[in-house]
């Protein structure tokens, strides 16, 4: 696969998409059209949105104070293999594309598809901050090796 596109020195435009899309998220939920089953798909959409939370939220604390929003580390950053990371390689975006789908299904089929369109973005950004974190922690790829995962278990 060929090198994907770093944006910026530590992939800032990266935060500026994945914040844009998530901006166009809530806007198209709040203006688009509902569901038809509305209350219904509504009850579990904020259901699916806590549980992304709850998974973000833990991955987030397992980072502690290193977390960034770039695909490049700080310098000087352990890697983390505990807590989420111990079972995909990305657990904050797992989580907040999981919570993306429980707001768009209590909001809109137009949120919907810009969530898919964020989760690849997602995707993509993992790629490019792996390969920062490749280059940098000699013990990354013994860690891809042991947790296969990038954003979804036993899928991708």
């Amino acid at each position: 696969m060929a090198d994907l596109p770093r944006l910026g020195e530590r992939g800032g435009g990266w935060v500026v998409l994945q914040f844009a899309l998530m901006a166009a998220i809530l806007v198209a939920g709040i203006v688009g059209p509902g569901w038809p089953a509305g209350w219904l798909l509504g009850s579990v959409g904020i259901l699916v949105a806590l549980a992304g939370a709850a998974v973000a939220v833990s991955a987030a604390r397992a980072h502690g104070r290193n977390l960034t929003p770039f695909p490049r580390p700080s310098s000087g950053v352990l890697l983390v293999e505990s807590g989420p990371y111990r079972v995909v390689r990305h657990p904050i975006y797992s989580g907040g594309a999981l919570s993306f789908v429980g707001i768009s299904f209590a909001l809109s089929p137009a949120s919907l598809v810009l969530t898919g369109v964020l989760a690849i973005v997602w995707g993509l950004k993992a790629q490019v901050e792996e390969g920062f974190l490749r280059t940098s922690d000699p013990g990354y790829e013994a860690y891809c090796e042991r947790t296969t995962a990038r954003l979804i278990p036993f899928v991708y």
